[in-house]
């Protein structure tokens, strides 16, 4: 119920043109999540709609890039194990004013602070705020939140002007003794401003609670000269994830809470600066259940594992048994893989917990040696997992995966000719999810129309390491590999049989087209172009 259909690369251009709706909107990086939803723990995917560094020409004017388009609104969030029929995510929080599911609450979704690197806005000015288009007409509001500072006398104006370099703030008669400056709008500024001694993860990820939009930012505790540390790249050889970081996405308000308290750097600075870190223990407990291990963090210390797990010396002296992050395919090019978020329960325990995980393989080969995980929920947060597999036998490697993709006559034709004229077809994430003591690899497929932009999801595969499948759903393909021989599945042979049929009638169609063009046939061609169509679409 919790696997993973959605890779987050097309699911950015899904969501994009779907619930962008207006040009000076901007939807984020798209992040894993997990939330209680209607009772049920879920894992979704969700990306903040904020405002757009740049309005169009027409609209690009003082007052309507400093007075009057002064936030984002909301945000989108699907499932990442479900899907429309059409291939379409299932949005759980949609739309503006926001629509949501599953018992969440967006109350509040003003977005003034976020990822996005911007100007200084001017806010409760005489001047109504964009707030979201409604109809034919648009909604506006005024701010009521304590983010940045009042602009309450004469000086104030002249020194920011002068600040800015805009003229404007001192001459300008929207502005009123309410009306306030936010500036360092981005999380990265605001937290980089208040504490330029931490190291910040690249991906700051947005939050629902209590109603509103909280951005979380992974901040590190880094040193050169820690004793007996081998260097990472030259930059440092220590790092800890001991702060977390939790930014108000309406009034700005930064709060750092220390998730590490026995980290030896961050000890220091909290005695340097008493105030400014606080104990992870005040941190609201919905806030808590949203934290997560940084990916940056975790690849940083699997490919340090991957040579240290060797405590024999001899063997560490030789290099023997190095691994190395492995190999998948994707947008037509071998990539190494990344670290992803997965909702599962590890083997011998009966928990559903929140993980992220790598697959490993050793140095210079494809197949399977071990995996590694790191634990996000807490308690137990932050403990690291390395599950060895055995050398006596084989086990498939994701880029091995993809090859008994390729190799699958059925899947090879089929993906083959969507991918020509009209379409493109793009495998996602490969995804190598440990069940019990055994592996299935889940592999998604989506389909763009050559007069569209938005990946659709259309097929599933699955494998087990010895048989492959692919159908229009996850449970049609976990059936087809996982229920028996074929016999005892005569719906998945039957399936299997209309599928080649429809694709050895689309190749009919498509030589027909071909020839009657030879031909200079236009009324053959529109017929054999039809049919193609028809194959296609069923």
């Amino acid at each position: 119920d919790n696997i993973r259909l959605w890779d987050w690369r097309p699911l950015s251009q899904t969501f994009r043109q779907l619930q962008r709706i207006r040009t000076y909107y901007e939807m984020g990086d798209v992040d894993v999540d997990r939330y209680r939803l209607d009772g049920e723990y879920k894992q979704v995917m969700l990306a903040a709609r904020e405002l757009s560094t740049q309005l169009p020409s027409s609209a690009d004017t003082w007052v309507n890039r400093t007075l009057q388009y002064t936030h984002g609104y909301g945000l989108v969030m699907s499932p990442t194990a479900t899907k429309t029929a059409q291939g379409s995510p299932v949005l759980i929080v949609k739309n503006m004013p926001p629509e949501t599911q599953g018992g969440l609450s967006l109350t509040n979704p003003a977005i003034y602070f976020g990822e996005q690197r911007s100007e200084y806005r001017l806010v409760n000015t005489a001047v109504e705020e964009f707030d979201y288009p409604h109809g034919d007409e648009n909604a506006y509001s005024r701010y009521r939140g304590v983010g940045g500072i009042p602009l309450d006398s004469f000086w104030k104006k002249l020194l920011f002007a002068w600040d800015q370099g805009d003229v404007n703030l001192l001459i300008t008669s929207y502005l009123t003794p309410q009306s306030r400056i936010q500036y360092w709008r981005s999380v990265e500024e605001r937290v980089t401003t208040l504490a330029p001694f931490l190291e910040l993860d690249p991906d700051p990820y947005a939050v629902i609670s209590d109603g509103r939009v909280y951005w979380i930012q992974d901040a590190y505790a880094v040193a050169e000269s820690y004793p007996y540390a081998d260097p990472y790249q030259s930059k440092f050889n220590y790092i800890r994830n001991s702060v977390k970081v939790v930014v108000d996405a309406y009034d700005g308000s930064v709060t750092f809470y220390v998730i590490d308290p026995s980290d030896p750097v961050t000890r220091v600075y909290r005695e340097a600066f008493p105030t400014l870190l606080t104990d992870f223990d005040k941190m609201p407990r919905d806030l808590q259940q949203h934290i997560r291990y940084p990916q940056t963090l975790f690849a940083i210390q699997v490919e340090k594992y991957n040579t240290f797990h060797m405590t024999v010396p001899q063997v560490f002296y030789n290099g023997e048994d190095h691994w190395a992050v492995p190999r998948e395919k994707y947008g037509g090019e071998v990539i190494r893989m990344s670290p992803y978020y997965v909702l599962m329960k590890l083997p011998e325990e009966n928990r559903l917990q929140f993980l992220l995980m790598t697959p490993l393989t050793p140095t210079n080969r494809d197949n399977m040696i071990a995996w590694m995980a790191a634990r996000c929920d807490p308690p137990g947060y932050g403990e690291l997992l390395v599950f060895k597999l055995s050398k006596e036998r084989l086990i498939l490697g994701p880029i091995q995966v993809e090859a008994l993709i390729d190799q699958d006559t059925l899947i090879s034709q089929q993906l083959s000719l969507w991918d020509q004229r009209g379409s493109r077809v793009i495998r996602g994430n490969l995804l190598v999810i440990p069940i019990e003591k055994s592996f299935i690899y889940v592999e998604p497929v989506y389909l763009i129309a050559e007069d569209s932009d938005i990946p659709q999801l259309k097929r599933i595969i699955v494998s087990d390491g010895e048989d492959v499948a692919m159908a229009p759903q996850l449970a049609q393909a976990l059936a087809a590999v996982f229920g028996g021989p074929r016999a005892a599945l005569p719906h998945a042979e039957k399936e299997t049989e209309t599928e080649s049929a429809r694709i050895s009638k689309a190749k009919e169609a498509l030589s027909a087209a071909e020839a009657a063009l030879r031909k200079g046939d236009w009324d053959e061609f529109g017929r054999a172009m039809q049919q193609l169509k028809d194959s296609l679409e069923r």
